[in-house]
């Protein structure tokens, strides 16, 4: 494509994003919660840390495979899971999951999508699934069940979403939860035409009004009705004897999303989860919440039984490799493909990811290694004058 010519970093897919999508669709991708203190600090963390790269290693047999749950992905990252993807791109939940496969990375699939789990899992089968936890252990099994039916064999549970968040990013852009019909909505529509007639129309043509598919083991509201509001309250109630009840039921690896204290890592890894991914929602729940980066290197102290990855503010690959040496095995992002699938499509999807694979390919042998099981604390130091004693 054309427009993927003039693309040589993940950042420059969103301006072009941002031009393609109607506002209120563009704000919920890429804004945050409150101030977007979160967002920036995220950004931040990767600025405190300055590579030590080796010297004279002979790096010409470098590789970036992982191993992870018993897969072997030819990269170190992956897409992190982000609702609604196929309002932006033409059956985006699809165009994700068969890429990411196609390419060898993980792709986690969101509970707040709007394509049946069914036809994601029959059509990459080893995507990730994301879930929110339902209120109460019937509705938990029904959903676990659901979920393994349907083919998908490591599960992700979000735990950092206790309340909807503060809505006044969305709202100043005319986002809402259901997203309610006005003149901004249609103005913004109709002076979208790209978007209008090659996703909106085509998938009403096609598929009928988009519903929420997989929030629950039934099918979910249409994102137009006030049903949705109600379907996604509130839920403060949950608690780890949930996540027992999780861990219980579900045979495959489980995977707690949303952890940022070295205390509910082991908790987690206690319970018997397999891996936890260090988050702060991308800075979109709790502004001010501590980035990621920064907890990273306790954590996976805490608890050495668990697979650690991390999300939030990954840009670059050196972004990556800074992740890999405090401890991280993996890392995810969600905005930078979601822009990327609005821009191109799966060929958009696939030039993402061929960027951040070939920036991790050059840095690894800027930094002086082979394999990625030889990065290490070392090949980093914190840098500035506001670092933790």
């Amino acid at each position: 494509m054309s427009c993927l010519k003039h693309i040589y970093a993940l950042e420059d897919f969103q301006p072009l994003a941002r031009k393609r999508l109607p506002r209120q669709l563009y704000s919920y991708i890429a804004n945050g919660a409150d101030d977007e203190a979160s967002i920036r600090n995220n950004r931040a963390a990767f600025e405190r840390f300055a590579f030590v790269p080796r010297m004279l290693e002979g790096v010409a047999q470098r590789s970036q495979k992982i191993e992870l749950f018993g897969q072997t992905y030819e990269s170190p990252f992956g897409i992190a899971p982000v609702g609604l993807a196929a309002m932006w791109c033409y059956r985006g939940d699809l165009v994700l999951a068969r890429t990411a496969q196609a390419m060898g990375i993980p792709a986690i699939m969101s509970g707040a999508s709007l394509i049946p789990m069914e036809a994601v899992a029959a059509q990459a089968p080893g995507t990730w699934f994301q879930a929110y936890m339902p209120g109460d252990p019937a509705r938990v099994e029904a959903l676990v069940t659901r979920i393994a039916k349907a083919g998908f064999k490591t599960l992700v549970v979000t735990v950092d979403l206790p309340v909807q968040v503060n809505p006044e990013r969305y709202a100043r852009n005319g986002f809402s939860t259901p997203l309610r019909p006005s003149p901004r909505l249609a103005w913004d529509g109709v002076t979208h035409p790209r978007w209008l007639l090659g996703t909106f129309f085509r998938t009403l043509a096609r598929h009928g009004m988009p519903h929420f598919e997989n929030w629950r083991a039934e099918r979910g509201a249409p994102i137009l009705s006030a049903r949705v509001e109600r379907d996604f309250q509130a839920r403060d109630h949950l608690s780890w004897q949930h996540l027992g009840v999780m861990r219980e039921l579900w045979k495959g690896p489980l995977v707690v999303k949303g952890i940022v204290r070295w205390q509910d890592a082991v908790k987690a890894q206690d319970l018997g989860i397999d891996g936890i991914i260090v988050s702060n929602h991308g800075g979109r729940q709790l502004d001010g919440a501590i980035p990621p980066l920064r907890v990273l290197p306790e954590i996976v102290k805490a608890a050495p039984r668990l697979a650690v990855m991390m999300d939030s503010g990954i840009r670059r690959g050196t972004d990556v490799l800074k992740a890999l040496s405090l401890g991280a095995r993996c890392v995810f992002n969600g905005r930078s493909f979601n822009f990327a699938a609005t821009v191109g499509g799966a060929a958009g999807v696939r030039h993402a990811i061929d960027i951040l694979r070939t920036e991790i390919h050059r840095d690894m042998a800027l930094l002086g290694i082979n394999r990625l099981g030889e990065l290490d604390a070392s090949l980093v130091r914190a840098v500035g004058h506001d670092l933790d004693s």
